[in-house]
């Protein structure tokens, strides 16, 4: 853990202790006013916020402590400019990048508070979809650990009555999907929110866009108006916006990015490849890379499954997550994942958004995303806590448009991403073999779950390893030129 030197310490202090008010406000709240610090004041400041430690943020030993049993050795930007603000009492707008540690910016404060007033139904966290539900009582219970925190999750795909009997015992904090925390609202007998003294909307924008409005209006109606509210985003549109009016008090704003910055350690790419060609260049470029941990999206939940099923039958440990999975499946699929037990995790944008997935070296964008934000949010999963990372696009002559807004968005062209084209051919007789494998295993999971595939969808087939054999993994050979005229004449 960083330590700050003596001098530095005294700095801190003076700035907390004489001027704390402008010191926690500086850089949020009074953005739009102008800077009449000297070049010379603001290295200074940077340095001191460089130094910074948990201790000098306010925070109980138990919890510094279990900040560096976490290897979270120094407060990131977002959790040094929100951490002093929100043991003030003050509600919160942050809007940071994926992977700023945003949960660890509210969670800390959440248990400070906690410490000092221990109750059940403390506070409540709403989440967009089921897996950052998760995620967020992960961190909660090990940043808590030492407290003794209770939390529970409300999340849909799980039997509301064990969700019911855990609601029976009073956590201090509930993680939940808007949807599900309604129906127990309405259907539970005695349970209410009456109590909470802290709100947490994360990836507010998500939640919005998902068309929870309306739960979260009939949420917002029965929590108690003295709370404190924190709601984080990584964009603020009209609606967040709305939501912000409608649910915090005199908030203060906490920008430690640009709107749409991709971090310094990613490199991104693009490669222009004719659609027939697609699956091809995937297996390509993962030999290649082999040895990286990859997460490859899909626009489509059928998709997701059919290339999973395809690169299993060459050899490689592939896995989908998408949303028509069951609850337990997903919960699986991402375990064997973070585990490492699988190298390559198939997704579709439900699992791009806030999932704190480590150890993700390679994001392949297989279809290009609809929505060009979206493309911010999926590279986002690698080149995370100051690691490199890298993300290549597949643009096919029906993206070039889509791709276009993507480096409009991002305000620069992106490099070529290479390849030897006849040993991406070479490839082209087994990948075939692969797709026509894949295609028939897809007819057998349809046929054992009693279920038809439709565009678009697919069924709950995450982990369908019993119509998949043994296989060797690929490599590349044979005669490239044969090979090379067999593709050109399809």
């Amino acid at each position: 853990m960083s330590t700050t030197s003596e001098d530095e310490e005294n700095i801190v202090s003076d700035k907390k202790e004489s001027n704390k008010e402008e010191y926690l406000k500086d850089g949020s709240e009074n953005q739009d006013q102008e800077n009449f610090e000297t070049d010379d004041d603001e290295c200074d400041q940077e340095q001191i916020n460089k130094s910074l430690t948990w201790k000098d943020l306010g925070l109980n030993e138990t919890l510094c402590k279990a900040c560096e049993e976490l290897k979270w050795e120094t407060p990131s930007r977002i959790q040094k400019e929100s951490i002093p603000l929100a043991l003030q009492g003050k509600d919160i707008i942050g809007l940071a990048e994926t992977g700023s540690g945003k949960t660890g910016a509210f969670a800390l404060p959440i248990l400070e508070a906690l410490l000092d007033n221990p109750q059940r139904f403390f506070a409540l966290i709403l989440t967009p979809t089921r897996e950052l539900a998760f995620q967020i009582s992960e961190q909660f219970e090990a940043l808590g650990s030492g407290i003794g925190v209770k939390c529970c999750v409300i999340v849909g795909g799980m039997d509301m009555v064990s969700q019911s009997l855990q609601l029976g015992k009073k956590p201090h904090i509930i993680i939940a999907t808007p949807g599900r925390l309604v129906d127990h609202l309405e259907n539970l007998k005695g349970f209410n929110l009456k109590a909470i003294k802290y709100l947490v909307m994360d990836e507010a924008d998500r939640i919005l866009n998902m068309d929870f409005e309306v739960e979260l209006d009939k949420i917002l109606k029965v929590l108690p108006k003295e709370r404190r509210t924190f709601l984080f985003s990584a964009t603020m549109t009209k609606k967040v916006k709305k939501l912000q009016r409608a649910s915090l008090k005199d908030p203060v704003k906490i920008e430690v990015s640009n709107k749409y910055q991709t971090v310094e350690q990613l490199l991104q790419y693009y490669i222009f490849i004719p659609v027939k060609y697609k699956d091809v260049y995937l297996v390509h470029i993962l030999n290649e890379l082999a040895g990286n941990s990859f997460m490859i999206f899909c626009s489509t939940c059928n998709n997701t499954v059919r290339t999973a099923l395809m690169l299993r039958a060459l050899g490689m440990a592939a896995i989908p997550l998408h949303g028509q999975m069951s609850q337990n499946k997903r919960l699986a699929a991402l375990n064997k994942f973070k585990s490492k037990n699988r190298s390559i995790l198939i997704s579709t944008d439900v699992a791009s958004r806030g999932l704190d997935i480590p150890h993700v070296d390679v994001v392949l964008n297989f279809d290009i995303p609809t929505h060009s934000k979206d493309y911010i949010h999926r590279v986002g999963r690698t080149a995370r806590a100051g690691r490199a990372g890298k993300a290549i696009t597949f643009v096919t002559q029906y993206d070039v448009e889509l791709y276009q807004r993507i480096e409009h968005l991002l305000g620069k062209q992106l490099p070529l991403y290479k390849c030897e084209e006849d040993e991406v051919m070479a490839l082209q007789e087994r990948v075939n073999e692969a797709q026509r494998t894949a295609k028939l295993e897809l007819k057998d999971i349809e046929e054992s779950k009693g279920k038809r595939f439709k565009k678009g969808g697919a069924a709950d087939a995450d982990d369908s390893e019993q119509f998949i054999g043994a296989r060797k993994r690929l490599k590349v050979g044979g005669n490239v030129k044969k090979n090379w005229k067999r593709a050109k004449k399809k």
